[in-house]
């Protein structure tokens, strides 16, 4: 081995972590603009891999081998730091122009394409045609498919660090920008280190290509299509099961921002060290193409094994739910069980790409062509993968037969690169298929509720009935019903809502209070269906002509309504009803229809993705959507969060709408549980005694027993639930994070308090310095001194 690779070796590993920092930051990026729905992201991820595919492909085609490698390698480093900068700053016109041309159906999904297609294609090229660019400059070593393999494994390893570094530290202290610059940084950095090498004229002497095998016996063309085939199988496989294993993974673990970085991490560590380890086994025993089959077999082992794992015994394991052991503690023990599921697979993957370098090259070809066109075929298969398992075999058939599925697929990629072999026998072929039918027939199903209460399934007790799992493209959620009687809604591994007095309030309070408030509410937009109780509460109301509610996961709608249909009363089917598939960010952004009340709804502020729909620029964007006189409800959580999340929601809220006041909500003793935080333009004014003359009314009365029902007998309890305004809490909030686009802190900030149980304290804390607003209130003495006894009644 020369000296020097080792020093081409730690620069591609730079390289891997630029690009790494860069697709974590330009997904956020893009998301904020085309949404988050599964279409969205397979788009996003689609584009990101097929800049990458083409770009080592077309590099042999375009950059001819009469230039110095190094040289084009530092050239392509230089350009890919340019267009990451330029993606980040050049985002806001895209979005300008992007939301001026925005349509529906099928032409919106095409210009999200072009959106994606106009940010990442440029950058994505250039990372994609690195490794072909190197390897034009080991092409004359020995063992040189060998120290591909070894570029490949190194620049994965780069990847892990970029995909640790961005996660847990770039993005959570600091923002996509600065996150931006040190991948730029590293970029530049990388590109004078090659040229560094170049002008100590380490290109090594040319030597002949002994370790390039000759052509074999077989057709050529033959033999090479059935690795190109196989290893294009084998990326799918891989990326189908990262998708299927991170869906169930983030139920177990919580689908925290942090929980995705682990997996990836976890994976891409497989990936490193399984090329790696490909890469010495093609050098010390030869054969790759035998070893290639082999490893296809083997996966259909691992995958059995990992589905198994996944349903049967790491969703039982008591991780740290409501301890009090720390972040740290929650780490380690999310490692380890992402670890158990998807390492050891992820390590055969990653062999297989060297081993496939090593069975495919020939004398005198054209290293970049070769492993561009590796590559590409595997790219190609990942692509596949991640489209085919996240929008059609997962929401289709579910997870067992996705899992048997991928067992199939890496069957077939093991018989396609053996067949032939003159080691392997029909009869070894034949068992081989049916061992993988035997792995496949005994993988146990997921079960239900881990589905329903993810992380807590290990501590759930009571008697549970199913009434129904659906396992979508952008969830999976369950609905079921307790031995008391009580239905729950779930929804990403935990209970989204249910009919339990603290929830019925809630959801209650967060459609009523505003509609009540404002004079002559006749149009309403909600912001996530759940179990449909808030946007049922609108139905009721004579004066609302129209209800429109955003859901990104099209399976809940009908089946809310049909085991919630008697609390949200039927909205999904009321003719006034419109509801609108998309990422409610997305539809916010790209609509222009106003409203009088927009209330929002989502699941907890920690579930990765959620922390767009709490951003100060969010909150504006609802501010455009109102009429004069309207009002924005949204909802906050107390439990399963940190303080410093609680203040960043309760700030950024504010800064949109500093005459803002919250509403709160509590448990059967008494104590915080929830917030309703109130947004409009103008101060709020409230009188008590006109509120109760509106629920008087014969046209009300189905709302006051609706109230009635949720626990407020009268328009005093429910007005005595005002907890606090934005003058109040200044100083409280005074050093909150401001959860803004460019950094989504709050996504960080919830994901470190996910097991928390401060709810009270919270609550607690809020209320000090909490004042009865006597300039808000109007009426008559009475009836503001009642309200005030009751606020003082709350507050102590």
């Amino acid at each position: 081995m020369n000296r020097l690779f080792p020093l081409l070796l730690i620069l591609f590993a730079a390289s891997g972590a630029a690009g790494l920092i860069y697709e974590i930051v330009w997904l956020q990026l893009l998301q904020l603009v085309v949404g988050s729905s599964a279409v969205s992201l397979a788009v996003l991820l689609g584009t990101f891999m097929g800049g990458m595919c083409l770009g080592s492909i077309l590099f042999s085609r375009v950059v001819s081998s009469k230039y110095n490698a190094l040289r084009v390698y530092a050239v392509l480093e230089v350009a890919t730091a340019l267009f990451g900068v330029l993606v980040l700053y050049g985002l806001p016109v895209l979005q300008h122009v992007y939301v001026s041309a925005v349509t529906g159906g099928m032409p919106n999904m095409l210009l999200r394409g072009l959106a994606c297609a106009i940010c990442l294609l440029p950058p994505t090229l250039l990372m994609g045609a690195t490794l072909p660019a190197i390897s034009r400059w080991v092409a004359a070593t020995p063992n040189a498919a060998v120290w591909w393999g070894y570029f490949y494994g190194t620049n994965i390893a780069g990847g892990v660090i970029g995909c640790t570094l961005a996660g847990f530290y770039l993005l959570r202290v600091y923002d996509m920008s600065v996150a931006t610059a040190v991948a730029a940084v590293l970029n530049i950095v990388v590109a004078l280190g090659a040229l560094g090498i170049e002008k100590m004229e380490l290109a090594l002497p040319e030597q002949p290509a002994a370790d390039l095998p000759d052509e074999t016996d077989a057709s050529p063309a033959l033999s090479t299509t059935g690795i190109y085939i196989a290893i294009g199988l084998s990326g799918l496989a891989a990326l189908g099961s990262e998708v299927v294993w991170t869906r169930i993974l983030a139920l177990m673990l919580g689908p925290t921002v942090y929980t995705f970085s682990i997996i990836l991490g976890v994976f891409l560590t497989g990936l490193g060290l399984g090329s790696a380890g490909g890469a010495r086994l093609a050098e010390k025993k030869g054969n790759a193409r035998l070893w290639l089959g082999y490893s296809q077999l083997a996966l259909c082992v691992l995958i059995a094994f990992s589905g198994y794992m996944l349903a049967q015994k790491l969703p039982y394991f008591e991780g740290n739910v409501n301890s009090v052991a720390g972040p740290w503690k929650d780490f380690v023990g999310d490692v380890w069980r992402t670890a158990i599921a998807v390492f050891l697979p992820a390590l055969f993957w990653g062999a297989s790409f060297p081993l496939a370098l090593s069975a495919a090259a020939r004398k005198d070809s054209d290293p970049a062509k070769l492993v561009g066109g590796i590559y590409g075929a595997n790219t190609i298969g990942a692509i596949l993968g991640s489209v085919l398992f996240s929008l059609v075999f997962l929401p289709l058939f579910g997870t067992r037969i996705s899992e048997q599925l991928l067992i199939g697929i890496s069957i077939v990629a093991g018989l396609v690169v053996l067949q032939g072999i003159p080691q392997i026998s029909t009869l070894r072929l034949t068992a081989s298929i049916v061992a993988a039918a035997v792995l496949a027939f005994v993988l146990p199903p997921l079960p239900w509720m881990l589905i329903g209460f993810g992380r807590r399934l290990p501590t759930t007790t009571g008697n549970w009935e199913l009434l129904k799992v659906a396992e979508g493209t952008n969830s999976s959620a369950a609905w079921s019903r307790w031995e008391g009687g009580t239905v729950y809604f779930h929804v990403s591994g935990k209970v989204e809502a249910s009919t339990e007095p603290q929830d019925m309030s809630l959801q209650r309070m967060l459609g009523h209070l505003p509609a009540l408030l404002h004079p002559n509410p006749k149009s309403v937009m909600i912001v996530g269906f759940g179990a449909g109780v808030t946007a049922g509460s609108f139905v009721i109301h004579p004066s609302v002509e129209k209800i429109t509610i955003c859901e990104i996961e099209p399976n809940i709608p009908p089946n809310s309504d049909k085991y919630f249909g008697n609390e949200n009363y039927h909205v999904f089917t009321d003719k006034r009803t419109t509801v609108h598939y998309d990422d409610a960010r997305h539809f916010v952004l790209t609509g222009d229809e106003k409203f009088d009340i927009v209330t929002s709804d989502p699941i907890h502020p920690w579930v990765k993705g959620m922390a767009s729909l709490y951003t100060t620029e969010y909150f504006e964007m609802c501010k455009r959507r109102l009429n004069p006189g309207g009002f924005v409800t949204q909802w906050v959580p107390l439990y399963e969060t940190s303080v410093e999340a609680a203040k960043s929601e309760i700030a950024t809220f504010f800064e949109a709408f500093p005459n803002g006041t919250i509403w709160g909500n509590v448990n059967t003793d008494g104590q915080g549980y929830d917030l309703v935080l109130m947004g409009q333009v103008e101060p709020l004014k409230i009188n008590p005694e006109g509120l109760q003359q509106r629920l008087d009314r014969p046209d009300h009365a189905r709302i006051k027993a609706s109230l009635h029902e949720a626990g407020y007998s009268t328009a005093l309890e429910l007005l005595s639930t005002y907890a606090a305004r934005a003058s109040d809490l200044r100083e409280w909030v005074r050093n909150a994070q401001i959860n803004r686009d460019r950094n989504l802190r709050l996504q960080f900030l919830a994901g470190l308090g996910v097991n928390s149980n401060l709810a009270g304290p919270i609550y607690d804390q809020m209320m000090n310095p909490a004042k009865f607003p006597d300039d808000m209130v109007l009426g008559s003495p009475e009836s503001i001194a009642a309200m005030k006894a009751m606020f003082h009644h709350r507050r102590f």
